[in-house]
């Protein structure tokens, strides 16, 4: 039997990376008594981890000592495992409860529209906090537990859709300023939200055992998580979570009764419509290489900000992650899209990298290193108009 569209992950210590550095030993532990029975050079364990990943994007790394530094429940226990996408580190029994607010529907005038997000965030904030009480449970530890500490998980997606509808590049500090102002917006406005749910039914049962206890009252012992938004991004007709788009246009495999599809990113042609841009010569670049990079007639200030995954330097998607991370009380799903080409020196570099950058996990793929991959770039011997 084979695992197909699972992530894998393997959980890493501080301890770990550090024998990684120092070319240390690493003991191999029974699961069933906690004794050593082995011991390997941390290194060879590490470098074998690469190498996987590189070729088949498998296993990322989750970070344990990274998720129980910001462990909103300590009283507990620690924090041994998170959901299969990363976005939300969870004690035994525990569930996930998700949203996400469309930001490309934040826009006025091609301006932020902060009070519409905070109408928005309280909304969330209060609907996903109801879902708690009215969900029916199948199994009485899941229920109580949930119950117990109502962790909810409040996020966004159409960050790309939105940095080009505001035309900044995503592989810039201007992007990442703008992240950071942003994602520390939704964490005040959330915890405000919950704050006040709290005065009005009351805070969650466990919240002596959190670190808000007892200064300040909360409903929830968390509020924000960015999920990979796979689904509902479609449905919503916006681009997945933060991620920058794969490509600005692409086919969609494996889904819906295994069917393909194909698509155009529609903020993307919108302003090639409006820059006069659009027409046969832009369309068949595009369904030959989801990208308009090579197109020398276009000025280079207006591709930039349509730049796809691959094109984008590992170091701003990892700049994003931390901008976003640095205010999810949760954790945040993002994957790294790989070009073909990539070596796996390069993944060594992005693995180490997210660690001392004090991420919670990290998640590579590189291009074509599945045979199967469900987001593929449209190329012009595909029969079907992108």
């Amino acid at each position: 039997a084979t695992l197909q569209n699972f992530n894998i992950s393997v959980g890493i210590t501080d301890d770990f990376m550090r024998r990684v550095e120092t070319d240390a030993l690493w003991e191999l532990k029974s699961p069933k008594t906690g004794k050593a029975v082995a011991s390997l050079k941390a290194i060879d364990i590490w470098e074998k981890i690469l190498e996987c990943a590189w070729a088949t994007g498998d296993p990322g790394l989750v970070f344990l000592d990274a998720i129980n530094r910001q462990n909103t429940l300590p009283g507990l226990g620690a924090i041994e495992s998170t959901n299969p996408c990363g976005e939300v580190p969870l004690l035994d029994f525990e569930s996930c409860n998700l949203g996400s607010i469309n930001l490309s529907k934040m826009l006025v005038n091609k301006t932020l529209d902060w009070r519409k997000l905070s109408q928005t965030v309280q909304t969330g904030i209060r609907f996903l906090d109801n879902v708690i009480s009215t969900n029916h449970y199948i199994l009485s530890d899941v229920r109580d537990t949930t119950l117990q500490n109502r962790k909810i998980g409040l996020g966004l997606m159409g960050w790309a859709d939105l940095l080009m509808l505001l035309e900044i590049p995503y592989a810039s500090m201007e992007a990442i300023a703008l992240a950071k102002k942003l994602m520390k917006f939704v964490k005040t406005e959330s915890y405000k939200a919950s704050a006040l749910i709290a005065l009005e039914k009351g805070v969650f049962p466990s919240w002596d055992k959190s670190v808000f206890f007892p200064n300040k009252k909360m409903r929830n012992a968390t509020c924000n998580s960015i999920a990979p938004t796979g689904t509902i991004s479609v449905l919503a007709n916006t681009s997945y979570s933060i991620e920058p788009l794969y490509a600005l246009a692409y086919k969609r495999d494996g889904i819906l009764g295994n069917k393909t599809q194909f698509e155009v990113n529609g903020v993307f042609k919108h302003k090639m419509e409006q820059l006069g841009f659009w027409g046969e010569t832009l369309q068949e670049a595009i369904k030959a290489e989801g990208s308009i990079q090579t197109l020398t007639h276009i000025p280079k200030s207006i591709r930039r900000i349509f730049e796809t995954s691959h094109e984008i330097p590992w170091k701003y998607h990892l700049l994003h992650q931390k901008a976003f991370q640095d205010f999810t009380d949760n954790a945040v799903s993002k994957t790294i899209n790989l070009p073909a080409s990539t070596r796996v020196d390069e993944v060594r570099e992005i693995y180490m990298e997210a660690w001392k950058l004090g991420l919670k996990g990290v998640t590579i793929y590189r291009d074509g290193s599945k045979a199967k991959q469900v987001l593929q770039r449209c190329n012009a011997n595909v029969a079907g108009v992108c």
